[in-house]
Protein backbone atom coordinates (compact mmCIF):
# COMPACT_ATOMS: atom_id res chain seq x y z
CA UNK A 1 0.00 0.00 0.00
CA UNK A 2 1.20 3.54 -1.12
CA UNK A 3 1.86 6.20 1.81
CA UNK A 4 0.80 9.62 0.13
CA UNK A 5 1.79 12.82 1.82
CA UNK A 6 1.03 16.22 1.47
CA UNK A 7 3.52 17.67 -0.93
CA UNK A 8 4.05 14.33 -3.12
CA UNK A 9 3.08 14.87 -6.78
CA UNK A 10 0.98 12.15 -8.19
CA UNK A 11 0.53 11.35 -11.95
CA UNK A 12 -3.29 9.99 -12.25
CA UNK A 13 -4.18 7.81 -15.12
CA UNK A 14 -6.93 10.78 -17.23
CA UNK A 15 -5.52 13.97 -17.76
CA UNK A 16 -6.22 17.53 -16.60
CA UNK A 17 -8.52 19.27 -19.58
CA UNK A 18 -5.30 21.15 -19.70
CA UNK A 19 -3.11 19.22 -20.57
CA UNK A 20 -1.07 18.30 -17.42
CA UNK A 21 -1.86 14.48 -15.84
CA UNK A 22 0.16 15.16 -12.62
CA UNK A 23 -1.20 16.79 -9.22
CA UNK A 24 0.46 18.29 -5.81
CA UNK A 25 -1.31 16.33 -3.12
CA UNK A 26 -2.18 19.24 -0.69
CA UNK A 27 -4.79 17.47 1.85
CA UNK A 28 -4.69 14.03 3.07
CA UNK A 29 -7.84 12.38 4.69
CA UNK A 30 -10.72 10.07 3.17
CA UNK A 31 -10.36 13.18 0.55
CA UNK A 32 -7.74 14.42 -0.88
CA UNK A 33 -7.13 18.23 -2.36
CA UNK A 34 -5.21 17.89 -5.58
CA UNK A 35 -3.70 20.97 -7.10
CA UNK A 36 -3.26 20.71 -10.81
CA UNK A 37 0.30 21.59 -11.95
CA UNK A 38 -0.76 22.73 -15.19
CA UNK A 39 -3.02 25.37 -14.34
CA UNK A 40 -3.45 25.38 -10.55
CA UNK A 41 -6.65 24.50 -10.52
CA UNK A 42 -7.94 22.38 -7.16
CA UNK A 43 -10.12 19.43 -6.68
CA UNK A 44 -11.10 17.60 -3.69
CA UNK A 45 -11.16 13.88 -4.54
CA UNK A 46 -12.04 10.45 -2.28
CA UNK A 47 -9.24 8.78 -1.47
CA UNK A 48 -10.19 5.19 -3.25
CA UNK A 49 -10.60 7.05 -7.06
CA UNK A 50 -7.27 8.37 -6.13
CA UNK A 51 -5.74 5.12 -5.33
CA UNK A 52 -7.54 3.38 -8.22
CA UNK A 53 -6.25 6.20 -11.08
CA UNK A 54 -3.01 6.81 -9.75
CA UNK A 55 -0.25 5.74 -12.09
CA UNK A 56 2.84 7.38 -10.20
CA UNK A 57 3.78 8.63 -6.86
CA UNK A 58 7.35 11.17 -6.78
CA UNK A 59 8.26 11.82 -3.01
CA UNK A 60 8.31 15.35 -1.94
CA UNK A 61 12.21 14.20 -0.78
CA UNK A 62 12.99 14.12 -4.63
CA UNK A 63 12.72 17.39 -5.54
CA UNK A 64 14.66 18.97 -2.61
Amino acid sequence: MTQYEVGDIVKLKKQHPCGSSEWEILRVGADFRLKCLGCGHQIMVARRLVEKNARGLRKRSQEE
